[in-house]
Order: C-alpha cells, then sequence, then structure tokens
C-alpha cells in the first residue's frame, strides 16, 4: 500500500519568490564559516567549487525535484517516509532536528563574540560570558517564533539584507578598495596555490576544515517545509532555489577571499576573524565607527539566522507527531499554528549543549567541537535523503515531476551518488582533530566528547528502528 502524503492542512500561501529566496540566504549564508573557509587562502576557490559540484548543486537539484513534486507538510520527512517508510522518515527527520540544536550554539557563539568586541574583546575567552549570551539570545528567538510564519518571514528577509549579505558585500568592496591602495594581500594569487598544499601528515589535518565549507552549503532543503506556503510552488521554489544558489556561492567564495586576503593567516582567529578584517579596514581607511556598525550588522543577522532556523526544523518532527509517531502531546499547536511544545524541548535541550564552553578548556575548542558534531549529524542526514531520491526515481516513477533532474535515472545516479560520497567521505574526516589552527586544550578530552556526544545522539535512532509489536505504524 502506498504510503499517504495528502496534507493534513492548509496554510496561508504568504511566500513570494523574493521571501523564499531570503529564507534560503539566510538559512545557508553565514559570515560564521568566512573565517574557517579563509584559512585555506586561495585554496579556499576550488574547495568551494568541489565542495558546489559534488554537494551543494545535488541538493539543490534534488530539493527541487521532490518539493516540486510533493509539496506536502513535512517536507524531508515527508520525502524519506514515502521511498523507505514511516520509521526512517522519523529518522531523518530526527537528524535534521538535531543537528540543528547542535548548531544553534555555533552561531549564537558568533553573537556572543560580537557582542564581546563592542564590549571588552577579552570577554570572548570569557566562558561564563558567552554562555550567558547564548542562552538569553536562543531563548529570545524561540518566544519570537511562537507568533508564527509571518513575522519569521520578515524576520529573514531583514537580516539576510542587513546582517549577512550587507557584511559580505562590504568586506568584499573593502578588500577591493585595500588592494587599489598598494597594500599587499596576505595570500598569493597563483594557479600553484589554488590547490590546498598536502605534503605531510598536518597538511591532511587541515583539510578537517574542508567539512566547515561543505557544512556552510547546508539548508537548502529546510525551506521545503514551507512549500505549503509558497504561492506557486511548482514554479516559484526551483526559480528561487535557482537563484539562492549563485547568490549563496559568490557571496561566500568571495566574502571568504575578501577576509584571507586582508588578515595574516597566523593571526586569524575562526572566532572573530571577520571583526580582525573591519579592524583593520578602519585603520587603514581611518574610519572608526566602521568596526561598531558592523558588528551590530552581524548581530542582527545572527540573531535573523537563528530566528529563521528555530522554526523550520521542528515542522519536520510536527508532522512524525501528527501521523502518530510521536507522543501526541508534541503535535499541539498555539494559534498561530506554531508547536510551541517542541520548541520548548529544543530550548532545554540546546541549553544544555552550552555547557560544553564550561567542561572545555577552551571557548575556541568547544566552538569548534560542535561545528564538528553538527557537521557530521547533518552530512548523515543528507546521506539518506540522496538515497531516498533515488529511490523514489523507482518507487514512484509513475508521480508527475514538474521538476525533473535530467539524465532519466542515471542522471540521479550521478548527481545524487556525488552527494552521498562527500557526505561519508566529510564525516570521516570529521573525527580528525584539527592540527594547528584551533586551541582544542586537550585533544583526548575533545575526541572523547566528540565520540560520546554523537554516540548519544544517534542513540534514539537505535529505538526508532526496534520492533514495535502493539502499535500499528500509519500507513
Amino acid at each position: 500500500m502506498a504510503l499517504s502524503t495528502a496534507p493534513t492542512y492548509s496554510p496561508p500561501r504568504v511566500l513570494s519568490v523574493f521571501s523564499l529566496i531570503m529564507i534560503n540566504v539566510i538559512a545557508v549564508d553565514s559570515i560564521r564559516t568566512l573565517p574557517m573557509a579563509a584559512s585555506f587562502g586561495y585554496g579556499l576557490v576550488v574547495l568551494y567549487i568541489i565542495a558546489a559540484l559534488a554537494f551543494f548543486i545535488p541538493t539543490a537539484l534534488i530539493t527541487a525535484e521532490l518539493a516540486t513534486t510533493w509539496p506536502v507538510k513535512g517536507g524531508l520527512y515527508a520525502w524519506v517516509k514515502i521511498a523507505f517508510g514511516p520509521k526512517w522518515g522519523l529518522c531523518v527527520v530526527y537528524l535534521q532536528w538535531i543537528y540543528n540544536v547542535v548548531w544553534y550554539p555555533t552561531i549564537l557563539t558568533l553573537i556572543a563574540s560580537t557582542i564581546a568586541y563592542l564590549i571588552s574583546p577579552d570577554l570572548v575567552k570569557n566562558a561564563s560570558f558567552m554562555t550567558t549570551v547564548v542562552l538569553i539570545t536562543f531563548w529570545g528567538c524561540t518566544l519570537l517564533n511562537f507568533f508564527g510564519m509571518r513575522i519569521s518571514s520578515f524576520v529573514s528577509t531583514f537580516g539576510s539584507i542587513l546582517g549577512t549579505l550587507g557584511p559580505m558585500l562590504i568586506i568584499i568592496l573593502l578588500s577591493l578598495w585595500w588592494l587599489k591602495r598598494g597594500n599587499n594581500p596576505e595570500i598569493t594569487f597563483s594557479i600553484s596555490n589554488l590547490f590546498p598544499q598536502m605534503k605531510n601528515f598536518s597538511d591532511i589535518a587541515e583539510l578537517v576544515f574542508f567539512s566547515q565549507i561543505v557544512y556552510s552549503l547546508l539548508g537548502l532543503e529546510m525551506s521545503a517545509v514551507h512549500a505549503l506556503e509558497v504561492k506557486n510552488p511548482k514554479k516559484d521554489y526551483p526559480k528561487a532555489l535557482l537563484i539562492s544558489a549563485v547568490i549563496i556561492l559568490l557571496s561566500l567564495i568571495l566574502a571568504s577571499l575578501a577576509v584571507a586576503v586582508v588578515v595574516p593567516a597566523k593571526e586569524l582567529s575562526n572566532l572573530t576573524g571577520i571583526i580582525q578584517a573591519f579592524d583593520l579596514f578602519s585603520k587603514e581607511f581611518n574610519i572608526s565607527w566602521l568596526g561598531p556598525f558592523i558588528a551590530g550588522a552581524i548581530l542582527i543577522g545572527g540573531i535573523c539566522a537563528v530566528a529563521t532556523w528555530i522554526i523550520g526544523p521542528t515542522k519536520g518532527l510536527f508532522a512524525a507527531a501528527d501521523d502518530g509517531l510521536l507522543p501526541e502531546l508534541l503535535a499541539k499547536t498555539n494559534r498561530y499554528g506554531v508547536p510551541y511544545i517542541m520548541l520548548i524541548i529544543q530550548g532545554l535541550i540546546c541549553s544544555i549543549l552550552t555547557l560544553v564552553f564550561v567542561l572545555l578548556p577552551t571557548v575556541e575548542g568547544a566552538y569548534f567541537l560542535l561545528s564538528a558534531m553538527a557537521a557530521q549529524l547533518s552530512l548523515l542526514m543528507y546521506a539518506i535523503l540522496f538515497a531516498a531520491s533515488i529511490r523514489l526515481r523507482y518507487s514512484q516513477s509513475q508521480v508527475l515531476r514538474p521538476f525533473k533532474i535530467p539524465g532519466k535515472n542515471w542522471g540521479i545516479w550521478l548527481v545524487a551518488g556525488s552527494g552521498m560520497i562527500i557526505c561519508m567521505l566529510v564525516i570521516a574526516l570529521g573525527f580528525v582533530p584539527p592540527s594547528s589552527k584551533i586551541d582544542l586544550g586537550d585533544v583526548l578530552l575533545y575526541e572523547s566528547y566528540l565520540i560520546g556526544g554523537m554516540f548519544f545522539i544517534l542513540l534514539p535512532i537505535v529505538f526508532i528502528h526496534s520492533p514495535r509489536a502493539k502499535k500499528k505504524l500509519p500507513v
């Protein structure tokens, strides 16, 4: 029997192409990853191209095909449920939700470090200060999402322009002006430097940062949970994805290069690298107000990014709860249609995760630990998504696809296959500790938290797939 995917509710269609582009941009584009990408110097261009061809473009193509063919409640959850059954649907939406919960403290760390810059730069090393700011900001964004999608959409648009694209565009233009004034770039623009040099084990260990480049391209599938709220999903959704992908790739590559050009590699901080670049610009151009102004914009962009992402993954879990795969309590919504119980549970878990800032010796080490965990969990989820897209081509071949990846079945194998390969490689790479660019403190302690954290986070999947004798799963 085919699994039902008919929508059980019909929300207002309030999202235009522009709104969807802004949701995608603020969900994926992030200045948080610029310093890590900049650490590769000119070689970041090739690494971004590899990540785009093997992962980002396949994600966009597959999301466009699945979201326009099945624009139903739950997005990713619904697609995997149709492909592999309800248990796998619940499994993948759990991964989507939990990797975001792990990710929240990382973007919130950017917010906290920016606030620290405005007050006293030394506070960025103060675990108590960072933890307090992270918790206050996260719970504030959670409360904002209690008022539904209209406010969240406005926040996405405002944050995309002012807090993400704005600073990226400014740093690109200022770096060009900086070079035009005769300053020597901190990187060498040559063919040989386009390719990372792998001469010894320590150089290979630095490739762990490639996982963060791939991770910076995650999130296009998140907007699929809003497919029923798009005015014309079959036409508008692919168009918005294409425009979003171009904007995201260009902004990330050029802005990362801008940081690499200005900030010396030995001085580049993964937490405050953007602020370092703007400080140098302030001195070069004698613009004293530039640093605080950009810090404020980054602050707004970071908060808007969190506010945008908080509601998205919970909708997938809400769909699973509505199908009876989770307790009925989790399916409860307020008058704005928001699953508020899930938002509260999500907030409590995120609050517990912030303890890593106190438990690890350095804030930077805790930040990278959470980044690595989020990357591995998310790529495991994407591997399942890619596999589901292949399965659906065969099991649901009769379903009309308004947008279809070209090349018949070999086309989907090529696109989804490359995505699965890059996911597995980056997951394995994520367990390698970076050799020198991150102050991890005790490497053994770092690895223990990473492996132990992954074990406990993935443990619920075992129970999801355990036999259920008395409860019949929905069909």
